[in-house]
């Protein structure tokens, strides 16, 4: 049995350079990087940051910090007109950094048609590239195709395809559907359809969603990491938006000034520790 993958997003480090983010993940013992390239989660960017040279860029700051990547975020809506275009050259842009997993949404349940005319033509390239795209649930409160993991898993089903998983994650449930109570166990029941999960933890207060080290907030990520011991070699990543919150409404809001590095620091390390801590407590 190979060592489980814990990664850890690139997201928390928004603000931040590539190389400095790589550099501080390899000191705090990660092996494994997450790029993440969010819209409204991170610096803006365009399809330019998919080219070969970047890829190449990536490849090297990697190398140079001893780090591997096994997934990489990169959420677009499924359903659009353009979205086998811009989504090809993700897949192809992950493909080249080593990744195996590629996070995005599905789609607004409005372009339902739409994403499965799309997800044929998508499917046909992830085969060609071996690399699994992972339908991610939302946290905006929109209607989406993947609302809870009974969505999810239905989704998956219909197509019985090794290329098409979910990467749930339970704390944009808490956000995208706040009445639906039993975070964590809504979580354990998409990893049966699930080629990668991201493990993050959030408070709710009177000014919306704030996301926390794991194990500090109110999702239940031990008990979610509980379930996760018992798939052999199941892979995860920490997941951390410090510089973004959801407002009451479930809208994401980001500040204006990067996280303190040292921040950062802290809070990936304690959420680290938890993670290890209880995956051996279960494994």
């Amino acid at each position: 049995m190979t060592e489980r993958i814990v990664s850890a997003s690139g997201a928390p480090y928004d603000g931040h350079s590539r190389e400095r983010m790589l550099e501080s993940l390899a000191r705090l013992g990660f092996t494994h990087v997450e790029p993440a390239f969010i819209v409204g989660y991170t610096e803006p960017f365009d399809e330019t940051a998919f080219l070969p040279a970047e890829a190449e860029a990536w490849r090297r700051a990697m190398g140079a910090a001893g780090l591997a990547c096994h997934a990489m975020s990169s959420h677009i809506d499924l359903g659009l007109d353009d979205a086998v275009e811009v989504f090809t050259g993700r897949m192809e842009f992950a493909a080249a950094l080593g990744a195996k997993v590629i996070a995005t949404n599905a789609s607004a349940q409005a372009r339902e048609a739409a994403f499965r005319r799309n997800i044929d033509s998508l499917l046909k390239r992830a085969e060609r590239l071996g690399l699994v795209i992972a339908l991610e649930n939302p946290g905006d409160g929109s209607d989406n195709l993947i609302n809870t993991a009974a969505d999810g898993v239905a989704l998956v089903a219909a197509y019985a395809s090794p290329w098409l998983r979910l990467n749930y994650d339970a704390a944009n449930t808490a956000s995208h559907r706040p009445d639906f109570g039993d975070f964590a166990g809504d979580a354990v029941r998409a990893l049966p359809a699930s080629a990668h999960a991201h493990i993050k933890d959030v408070r709710r207060t009177d000014r919306g969603w704030f996301f926390t080290p794991v194990g500090e907030g109110t999702i239940g990520c031990v008990r979610l990491l509980s379930a996760v011991a018992a798939l052999p070699d199941f892979p995860v990543s920490i997941e951390l938006p410090l510089r973004l919150h959801r407002d009451p409404n479930a809208r994401p809001v980001r500040q204006a000034e990067p996280v303190a590095l040292e921040t950062i620091e802290n809070a990936l390390a304690r959420s680290l520790r938890t993670v290890r801590e209880a995956l051996a407590a279960c494994g």
